[in-house]
């Protein structure tokens, strides 16, 4: 059977994408020109101005981002169907998985969708204008909304070669995808101008070379000469290495604690003024309001008694009831209150001082049921299937934790760490450095474990602050001011480690003004969408 050239086209850009995408860290230059094949492939169905060119442009594009994002965070379903066994249990593994594989890459194939009915209407240029903002906005979309998935923005592609990316710190990641996005058109263009005239035209060539050029040159030139000022606290942090499926069945709560303070005092020094423990590190639900007599809190406190200026950051499944349904999330309880559980980090000192952070950016699906006030009523349907939604709590903000010296903190829990915006709101009210708590052993030893502890480089740039990193099971370690991964463990290792990071006070261009280009992108995107139904219009 012969191959359609065009779906050719399309998987050559799968692969160049694929390829250029984390951990593959040395190819990530391949994002500058990967979607080409693409946009010829897409050009040529256009000016073939065949029947159903629509949908041939959708098809086309369709199927190379949905191969790119499929082979990219294929590890998705390890965790996914992990919990959901027999039939239900894989039907609603498969519903849960539609989000990250296919509804990202349906929202990209739409960008390309707009640009082609756009470019009906307009010039060339105009169109790639409208390519650039469809593109970045449903990518904000999709960070956005209920049924978030921000893993493949484009700006991501970077975090294996951050030396690339400091500029991260005055745009985030949107202003690697408008890179990448710009790239891609002026490489079309200059291969279309190449190709078309028999005297060569350099010109195109010339200012693809510019824009691919100036920025790398600008970035490297900031990661060489960047300086940290010198304001050294000393940290530990922590990697158990507790299988996340056996966590609550083979190891008692008093064991697993016994772990993670043995292994803090086998690096602790007497200067140590944090310790970093994973996500849900103490499993045992806990009552917020009666924390301070429950025995696992008075086992932190024991802990922190000989280390005079200790804080302990630390992750807890804690509960916390209402005489009211109060919140969304609440549920009812056989007593007549209500209650919501929450994915936790909790900040112990020696002190009375105890301080909580909800988990707020849930997995759709696997954490929260998306569009809470409109399909609340489908959670016991959901609960049914296998237990998809396990109706966690969350809170609206983002939070600071103060330690009795005045150092302030960023907790950011596991998928967290991938909203830019999310962590400079912690750094921009006080956060001196960032510590994400995690466990990365649901995926197993595949890439998605690496593609989370690079996308922590970003959030180093953007902010310019250290990331401390605590995995139960995945990769722990350092990461400082320029985004260089100082310290790490390995995979499925038990240790601790620790190092003297830097605090920094500076507040960077990108946390005062959050995602601007993708605001801006967003709302350019909207009124050039409305051109094409108005240019019908005007025509008819």
């Amino acid at each position: 059977m012969k191959l359609n050239k065009n779906y050719l086209l399309a998987l050559c850009s799968s692969f160049l994408m694929w390829l250029a995408w984390p951990p593959h860290t040395w190819f990530a230059p391949l994002l500058l020109i990967g979607l080409v094949p693409l946009m010829i492939a897409l050009d040529r169905i256009r000016l073939q101005q065949a029947p159903k060119t629509g949908r041939r442009i959708f098809l086309t594009a369709g199927l190379a981002f949905l191969t790119w994002n499929t082979a990219c965070i294929y590890w998705v379903f390890n965790a996914v169907s992990a919990f959901n066994t027999g039939f239900t249990g894989t039907l609603v593994s498969f519903l849960v998985s539609l989000i990250p594989y296919g509804l990202g890459a349906l929202l990209m194939t739409f960008a390309f969708w707009l640009y082609y009915r756009l470019r009906l209407r307009v010039n060339a240029w105009v169109g790639y204008a409208g390519l650039i903002c469809f593109y970045i906005a449903l990518e904000y979309l999709h960070e956005s909304w209920d049924l978030a998935f921000p893993w493949m923005t484009l700006g991501n592609g970077f975090a294996g070669m951050h030396q690339l990316a400091q500029w991260y710190e005055y745009t985030g990641v949107y202003g690697g995808s408008l890179w990448i996005l710009l790239s891609n058109i002026l490489a079309f263009e200059a291969y279309k101008s190449w190709k078309s005239t028999e005297k060569k035209a350099f010109k195109p060539v010339l200012l693809w070379l510019a824009v691919v050029v100036l920025p790398m040159c600008f970035s490297l030139y900031t990661y060489n000469s960047y300086q940290e000022k010198k304001l050294p606290v000393n940290v530990v942090t922590v990697q158990p290495n507790i299988d996340p499926y056996q966590k609550y069945e083979s190891i008692s709560a008093n064991e697993q604690l016994r772990i993670l303070t043995h292994l803090s005092d086998s690096v602790a020094q007497v200067n140590t003024e944090y310790f970093i423990w994973p996500e849900t590190a103490i499993p045992n639900y806990t009552d917020e309001d009666r924390v301070r007599a429950n025995p696992d809190f008075l086992a932190t406190q024991q802990f922190l008694n000989k280390y005079k200026n200790g804080t302990l950051i630390t992750g807890i499944e804690s509960v916390k009831w209402y005489d009211t349904k109060k919140t969304i999330s609440a549920q009812a309880s056989s007593n007549g209150m209500f209650y919501d559980h929450f994915n936790s980090a909790m900040q112990v000192e020696n002190s009375a001082e105890v301080a909580f952070y909800h988990k707020s950016k849930l997995v759709p699906g696997a954490e929260k049921m998306p569009f809470p006030k409109v399909f609340s009523f489908l959670t016991p349907v959901f609960a049914g299937l296998g237990g998809s939604v396990s109706s966690w709590g969350w809170q609206d903000e983002p939070e600071v934790f103060y330690s009795y010296s005045g150092i302030g903190v960023a907790p950011v829990i596991c998928y967290e760490s991938i909203w830019g915006s999310w962590v400079g709101k912690s750094v921009k009210n006080g956060a001196q450095f960032i510590a994400v708590i995690t466990n990365d052993g649901w995926w197993g030893n595949t890439s998605g474990k690496d593609q989370h502890m690079l996308y922590a480089k970003l959030r180093a740039i953007e902010t310019r602050r250290w990331v401390v990193r605590s995995a139960n099971t995945g990769i722990s370690g350092f990461i400082n001011q320029r985004g260089d991964v100082v310290k790490k463990s390995t995979w499925w290792t038990r240790t601790a480690i620790k190092a003297d990071i830097n605090l920094n006070d500076t507040i960077t261009p990108y946390v005062k003004s959050g995602d601007l280009i993708a605001q801006i992108a967003t709302v350019l995107g909207f009124i050039l969408a409305l051109v094409i139904p108005f240019k019908k219009w005007v025509k008819k």
